[in-house]
């Protein structure tokens, strides 16, 4: 068995992409998924399984899709791989890391698409991309949604569904996956 962390694009309190952890977490735990826990109502779920990431991902999406309402994006990785995202994290130095976003794409994009984002000049905010092209960085020092960069813009730019966590969550989403070993 295999722990995964799941993580789910644009779940929101109430609207059109609620998702109860709670229910989340029956539906997942009927279908076979081992050990299904939560972490805050924003779309962190963890999973035992034997399935790949992306039998993982495509299941739960459907089983969303299906039982709960929404179609949302899912990124699937395991603990290891996402304290690779943070130990690579290209500001920690002279940067405040509770104004660093980090963004989890669902599939690496095009080259060309990377490319022609990074050469564009975001003023205070920066940008970076991991050299897997798996992950971005984002460092907003103002308010968010204020300035250009976001998760939608990233997506649009980059032709990729992507979901966005910050440090304090992706922390202890890689602390709990630890606890599971």
């Amino acid at each position: 068995m295999k722990t995964y962390i799941v993580l789910l694009r644009g779940v929101t309190q109430s609207g059109k992409n609620k998702v109860p952890m709670v229910r989340l977490r029956e539906v997942l735990s009927r279908v076979g998924f081992g050990n299904v826990r939560t972490y805050i109502q924003s779309g962190n779920a963890f999973v035992d399984t034997e399935l790949s990431a992306r039998e993982v991902g495509k299941s739960v999406r459907e089983l969303i899709k299906k039982h709960i309402g929404p179609d949302l994006a899912v990124v699937v990785s395991t603990g290891t791989e996402l304290q690779k995202v943070l130990d690579d994290n290209p500001f920690q130095q002279d940067h405040d890391i509770s104004r660093v976003f980090f963004v989890l794409f669902t599939h690496i994009p095009a080259e060309e698409n990377v490319k022609e984002l990074l050469a564009q000049d975001f003023g205070d905010e920066k940008l970076a991309i991991t050299k897997t092209k798996d992950a971005a960085y984002m460092y907003i020092p103002g308010a968010y949604g204020r300035g250009i960069l976001s998760n939608n813009f990233l997506e649009k730019k980059l032709g990729v569904s992507a979901t966005m966590r910050n440090f304090n969550t992706m922390s202890k989403l890689v602390e709990m996956s630890k606890d599971q070993m």
